[in-house]
């Protein structure tokens, strides 16, 4: 069985790939040429099966059999209670369509700053959707903890370098990647979406 990711992100890819070591893991650009989805779900779960099936239309197209076929798609990202809850779903994009990581990290730690305070509670949710030939399952995992106003650590990618996971007092980008893996969002979700691909 192909587990074909919707995503071209290198950091969901590597991290996907960790964590679901037993399925062979393909982004789809590798399959068929990268191509524009447009996200405009209301909800991470709306975008994840958004761009999920997207991709399996576009593999359809140009594969003649997907019966081995799972295309899987994450939408996730971080949600700061000072800021009433963004960057939410506009989380890749919170400095602007073109955005690189490090503009949305500083736009987050900026727009906080400004709120007058060094940190808030936050929590990061991901929303993983799997599209096969026999229908559609989205599943969900989150983390908790809290964001700072000052980067630390070059780990992980996004906004790890701001985030401090509950119970802990490093950010994401110092942790251990081992660490990461046992608290994080989409491990959480991948647990979830594994139950699923077995049944599969």
């Amino acid at each position: 069985m192909r587990l074909v990711l919707a995503t071209s992100n290198r950091g969901k890819i590597r991290e996907i790939k960790e964590l679901c070591a037993d399925y062979e893991v393909i982004p789809y650009s590798e399959l068929i040429d990268e191509f524009e989805i447009i996200e405009d779900g209301k909800s991470f779960k709306e975008n994840a099966l958004i761009k999920a099936r997207a991709v399996y239309k576009a593999l359809k197209r140009k594969l003649s059999n997907l019966n081995d076929v799972i295309v899987m798609s994450d939408d996730s990202g971080i949600s700061v209670d000072i800021l009433d809850a963004n960057p939410g779903i506009l989380s890749a994009r919170y400095a602007g369509e073109s955005a690189s990581d490090k503009d949305n990290l500083y736009k987050v730690i900026e727009d906080i700053k400004q709120k007058g305070v060094s940190s808030s509670l936050a929590h990061y949710t991901a929303s993983i959707a799997f599209v096969t030939k026999d229908g559609e399952f989205s599943v969900h995992g989150w983390m908790y903890g809290k964001v700072i106003t000052e980067a630390k650590g070059d780990k992980g990618f996004g906004y790890d370098p701001i985030f401090i996971p509950q119970g802990y007092d490093k950010t994401l980008g110092e942790l251990d990647s081992s660490i990461k893996k046992e608290l994080s969002h989409r491990s959480k979700a991948l647990n979830l979406a594994k139950k699923i691909l077995k049944t599969i």
